[in-house]
């Protein structure tokens, strides 16, 4: 029984050398460029406004201590409970 091409599989085990550029002068770097949507800058403007504003909001607070202290601050637990399940529903 004859193999023809046994000659030619030490080829494939042989490392190939590898061509590298030493010299450069003459090329172009490119440059990389990054391109926003405007979703992206519409975004990032709501975020800076959002950075802006107080976590607090004081007139608020203010409003509502008075309110508590006077003793004019009324709420029903059925407005306790509506709340809380419209904020549940919302998650």
């Amino acid at each position: 029984m004859r193999i023809n091409g046994v000659n030619n599989i030490d080829q494939v085990y042989k490392t190939k050398k590898t061509n590298k550029a030493y010299n450069t002068q003459g090329v172009e770097s490119s440059k990389d460029v990054v391109t926003l949507s405007n979703f992206a800058k519409d975004l990032s403007v709501a975020k800076k406004a959002v950075n802006q504003s107080p976590d607090v909001r004081m007139e608020r607070v203010n409003s509502l201590k008075a309110q508590i202290e006077a003793g004019e601050y009324n709420i029903s637990a059925s407005q306790i409970a509506e709340k809380m399940l419209e904020q549940s529903r919302g998650l």
